[in-house]
């Protein structure tokens, strides 16, 4: 969807929590300062389980599915003005888990910032070396449209109400599915990385390039805005976002500064895997397959990615 100087309306698909995404997320691999420090965040405060994981490094997620690996080697914080990761979106399956884990940082005086995307129901907050999270409840049923103007963008609820993107949350509506539940209870299965958001230096490149290449669908590109957002082919449209923000001359950081190393993507069963490996050859994209079976290739921002194929269950 491009930015026109009238209002652009777009409409979801549905309102049911999708999961039948052509392209999912697998885990997103960040490097800190201190593994210990860090685990005690995404373990204990966000709720994650730990995993089996190799030394220097600590895998964390639900069901035994790594939705965060952490790796020790940074010796600096998050900086300011580079490409990379902007935030990650751990998304939780419901309104009660989504309500735990928000008493949760509440109840540790956790510095939050709570907000309603009419779309979903947010809060974010850094991690001890300024990576940003973003915990999400998706409320598809609350949303009617999208309204993409030359000097504004419009969220339009289901009751018919013209809202802002970046509202305030209702705390206390936000709460009570929670009722008497146990606040401290770690996070459920279903529980997964919904989405990732970018910084990139040149907001039309990383477009094509996750859209042509990659397999994303066009959602919403608000050059305007500097930012563009994208879906996966499901009902729920919200899965890539990138900004530049940061400008034209934000590269990645340099060797030794916390952040994201790499992100994984399932693009799918069958050919699909092939026909990425087609599409990046076609474009010119390096890609160095893994003994995994992974193709690892850099977007034009310089992230890197890690691609493989969903595993089909034995006995279907």
């Amino acid at each position: 969807m491009r930015m026109t100087s009238s209002p652009t309306t777009a409409h979801p698909s549905s309102v049911t929590p999708d999961r039948t995404d052509r392209i999912t997320y697998g885990a997103v691999h960040l490097t800190v300062c201190d593994l210990d420090r860090s685990l005690v965040f995404w373990r204990d405060l966000i709720g994650l389980h730990a995993l089996a994981s190799d030394s220097g490094q600590a895998r964390l997620g639900v069901d035994g599915r790594s939705l965060i690996v952490l790796h020790a080697g940074a010796q600096r914080p998050v900086g300011q003005g580079h490409a990379g990761l902007y935030h990650v979106a751990v998304h939780l399956p419901d309104a009660t888990e989504f309500a735990r884990v928000l008493a949760r940082l509440i109840l540790a005086r956790t510095p939050q910032s709570p907000t309603d995307h009419v779309f979903s129901k947010a809060t974010y907050l850094n991690d001890p070396d300024g990576i940003l999270l973003e915990l999400t409840l998706e409320t598809p049923e609350r949303f009617a449209a999208i309204e993409i103007g030359a000097r504004s963008v419009v969220m339009i609820d289901s009751e018919g109400r013209r809202r802002g993107p970046t509202e305030s949350l209702d705390i206390d509506e936000a709460l009570a599915p929670l009722g008497d539940n146990n606040p401290q209870a770690r996070l459920p299965g279903g529980t997964r990385v919904g989405h990732v958001h970018l910084h990139v230096p040149d907001l039309q490149a990383a477009h094509v390039f996750y859209r042509d290449v990659v397999g994303f669908d066009a959602h919403a590109y608000m050059p305007p805005y500097g930012m563009a957002d994208l879906s996966a082919g499901g009902a729920f449209p919200h899965r890539l976002a990138l900004n530049d923000w940061h400008g034209p001359g934000a590269r990645q950081p340099q060797e030794g500064v916390a952040g994201m190393s790499r992100f994984e993507l399932v693009v799918g069963e069958g050919g699909q895997l092939d026909a990425l490996a087609g599409r990046l050859d076609a474009a010119g994209v390096v890609c160095a397959p893994e003994r995994t079976g992974a193709l690892v290739f850099t977007d034009p921002a310089g992230n890197t990615i890690a691609a493989s194929a969903a595993v089909v269950p034995s006995g279907t």
